[in-house]
């Protein structure tokens, strides 16, 4: 029978090569299951929220051992968020009572969410460069913030958390490619344009509730 060690020695070990980078398991398996999330988020599909789940614990593991620790760190928020936003998804409601449906943000909550998006990359980034390893820790700080906020923006169906998706992603890009994570910074791209897709398709059924 194998032990949680054994698992976790598996998940680590090289799966494919991408030019002379190994991907672990970890990471490809995250990928995979990543894609299919953003895919059930676009057709706002609940069972987004348990890939979400899945692949936030393997991507914990490849971050971490990047010394990447601020979207390891992330991961285990992502994980926890997937539970209330499939709780979300399946019982919700907005501020009428009603259940949840694409909805866009007022002007003063979103200048909230840019204000709360600063104050957590300023927060985070000072934690990573006074207490940890990280060698790039405004760098790491950056998408972590963000991504907190648009979480939570996807969680109650805002459209805003595609272009904040969007952002997320490019710079994730840069960052991951920084640090040799060849795999994850394609698969970033995927989810840059998947998210400009997911922006789209929201926005037509925004504008379709509203005839």
């Amino acid at each position: 029978m194998q032990t949680f060690s054994d698992i976790l020695a598996l998940l680590n070990s090289p799966a494919i090569t991408v030019g002379s980078y190994p991907a672990s398991w970890a990471e490809l398996l995250g990928a995979v299951l990543g894609i299919a999330m953003v895919v059930c988020n676009i057709k706002q599909i609940h069972w987004a929220w348990p890939l979400a789940f899945v692949s936030s614990v393997l991507y914990f593991f490849v971050f971490w051992d990047f010394k990447l620790f601020a979207e390891a760190s992330l991961q285990i928020f992502f994980a926890a968020m997937a539970l209330w936003g499939w709780w979300q998804w399946l019982r919700g409601v907005n501020e009428n009572g009603q259940d949840l449906t694409v909805q866009t943000l007022k002007f003063g909550n979103a200048i909230k969410s840019i204000a709360i998006s600063a104050a957590l990359w300023l927060a985070i980034g000072l934690f990573l460069r006074n207490y940890t390893a990280s060698d790039v820790p405004w760098w790491d700080a950056f998408p972590t913030a963000l991504s907190l906020v648009a979480t939570f923006l996807l969680g109650r169906k805002y459209i805003e958390n595609w272009p904040t998706w969007v952002i997320v992603n490019i710079v994730s890009m840069a960052l991951f490619a920084y640090k040799g994570l060849w795999l994850t910074v394609g698969l970033y791209a995927v989810f840059a344009v998947m998210a400009v897709m997911g922006c789209q398709a929201w926005r037509k059924v925004l504008l379709e509730s509203k005839q």
